[in-house]
């Protein structure tokens, strides 16, 4: 897995596992090798592709996964059970996660067991894993409010018996950037030698926040979904990761960024998930600008008032007409349409401009330029 061992930080996205939990929403056969084949064609590490215990149908998608042979790495989510993990090796799968509860309050509450309990079911599962020659992914169910120092005897259990890494999970989203470093940095100092992965989930709006700060601690694999699908108020999105580790910590992932927008689209179509145009990153119009002094800015040097070039992300950058438009906005907007305005034109027009925007309650569209226009050159 040469895409793997290139990398500082590995996405794990696992839109086709956790973003499919979204309540309601559902991913065709057909939708599902399309947006896995589109990752791996960014440049996505590894794909969390389904659960192979739902049933037959699951194991068909998950199988004509494997079939397509793609370079990213599948992997599947499975309960820390051996028929579980029998489902996932009859499909032709080489990576698995097994997941346990870790926190006291889903062990006593949820399973109501005990630590030890939770000590040899992890032990038959990754035992029976590793037996198997699988790579293995050891998933812990809200780890974030778990006892750390059972954390660190369940992560020195695992790497002793093999474990490839261990998935630290926000579950309920309950954690802000600083104790989510604190508590992944607390435990790589405990567990140096076992990879670890940060899933963080988006209750309190914190999820891509938290994702950073966990690699910030020392965490090498963030798990992501597409448009930040998932449980509840859904996952770290992958998109948001993506340009928030690259432009705000200096760290490229690898990703073909330029395909970020187009993913999007796919996989809010396919979810029946519309894309906010205001979306973070891949909003179709989170790089439109109507205030006079920005778009002046912009027109001047995009620098002034955009963080990356829209192209970047496979977006256009948009001049928008407006009630808190100026004359070099208008100027611009004008331009578009293939009509030259002189700057004492645009000023002309400007107050029409602003007055029919706050009338309509929306910026201006082509065709309401043009009447304008052509109403003052009638004059």
């Amino acid at each position: 897995m040469d895409r793997m061992t290139k990398n500082d930080v590995i996405i794990a996205d696992t839109t086709l596992r956790d973003g499919e939990q979204t309540a309601g929403v559902v991913f065709s056969a057909k939708e599902k090798l399309a947006i896995a084949r589109m990752l791996d064609a960014m440049g996505v590490h590894e794909l969390e592709c389904g659960i192979p215990a739902m049933g037959r149908e699951e194991r068909g998608v998950i199988r004509a996964l494997v079939e397509l042979g793609l370079n990213a790495r599948l992997l599947t989510w499975n309960r820390a059970l051996v028929p579980d993990i029998e489902a996932s090796i009859s499909c032709g799968i080489r990576a698995v996660d097994i997941s346990l509860s870790v926190s006291d309050i889903m062990i006593e509450n949820k399973i109501c067991k005990s630590r030890e309990w939770v000590k040899e079911q992890l032990k038959r599962a990754l035992g029976f894993a590793k037996e198997h020659d699988l790579y293995v992914c050891v998933g812990g169910e809200d780890a974030s409010r778990a006892d750390l120092s059972f954390l660190a005897e369940l992560m020195t259990l695992a790497k002793g018996l093999g474990a490839d890494r261990f998935r630290f999970c926000d579950t309920l989203g309950v954690l802000d950037p600083f104790t989510m470093y604190e508590k992944v940095s607390a435990l790589k100092r405990e567990v140096p030698r076992l990879e670890m992965e940060v899933h963080a989930h988006n209750d309190l709006g914190m999820a891509t926040a938290n994702a950073i700060a966990g690699v910030k601690g020392g965490a090498r694999y963030i798990s992501t979904t597409v448009n930040g699908l998932g449980e509840r108020a859904g996952n770290a999105a992958l998109e948001e990761v993506v340009m928030a580790l690259k432009v705000a910590s200096g760290i490229d992932a690898g990703i073909d960024t330029r395909r970020l927008s187009a993913i999007s689209r796919m996989v809010g179509k396919a979810s029946n998930r519309e894309v906010p145009v205001w979306k973070a990153v891949v909003g179709e119009r989170v790089f439109a600008h109507e205030s006079g002094v920005h778009a002046d800015g912009v027109l001047k040097n995009p620098a002034n008032y955009e963080l990356f070039p829209p192209e970047a992300v496979g977006l256009k950058r948009h001049i928008v007409a407006g009630k808190h438009s100026g004359t070099s906005g208008i100027v611009e907007s004008y331009r578009q349409l293939g009509i030259p305005l002189s700057r004492e034109e645009a000023q002309h027009l400007m107050a029409k401009v602003r007055c029919t925007a706050q009338r309509l309650k929306r910026p201006l569209e082509a065709h309401d330029l043009i009447r304008l226009h052509r109403g003052a050159a009638a004059a």
